[in-house]
């Protein structure tokens, strides 16, 4: 059965500004910059940032769980500012999901913030059901609030937003 669990962070900063990060490769160069403890690295194994691109996430050591996965962006939607990608091989799946679906959505809450919908679908085989733990949303609220920090940073009259 899948399951599915979300949040909502709300991000000081204009929709398109933040779907310019999450949309495409953007994400995958802020994120060991800017969450080291987090995402040692990542990389581009095919792809340009649009559906079909397939990415090699390893994870900070000393997390606990897996080390690495790989993911596919299997919808991107620039209109509607969603995006799914899902995991494909090691990560979870090495410990008994069977899928592993992560679901991104950037609307305007106004001109000045929007909100990020973040949210996870799960299948997990009975027998490893011990694992449900694994199922979290906290990465994904960790980076929509480094992605809140950021922007708030860049509005600092001192500061240019400029995409990685």
């Amino acid at each position: 059965m899948v399951r599915e669990i979300s949040d909502e962070t709300e991000i000081q900063a204009p929709a398109a500004k933040v779907w310019e990060l999450y949309g495409g490769l953007e994400l995958a160069k802020f994120l060991p910059v800017h969450l080291p403890n987090l995402v040692h690295k990542i990389d581009v194994l095919e792809g340009d940032g649009g559906e079909g691109t397939l990415l090699h996430l390893t994870f900070a050591p000393g997390l606990g769980g897996p080390t690495s996965y790989k993911e596919k962006f299997v919808k991107i939607d620039n209109e509607k500012r969603i995006k799914i990608a899902e995991m494909v091989e090691g990560g979870y799946l090495d410990f008994g999901f069977t899928l592993y679906k992560f679901r991104v959505e950037i609307t305007e809450k106004n001109e000045e913030s929007c909100i990020v919908k973040s949210s996870v679908q799960y299948e997990l085989k009975e027998e490893a059901a011990a694992n449900i733990s694994f199922a979290t949303l906290q990465p994904l609220i960790t980076i929509a609030q480094a992605v809140n920090n950021y922007f708030l940073d860049t509005q600092n009259p001192k500061h240019q937003y400029t995409c990685f």
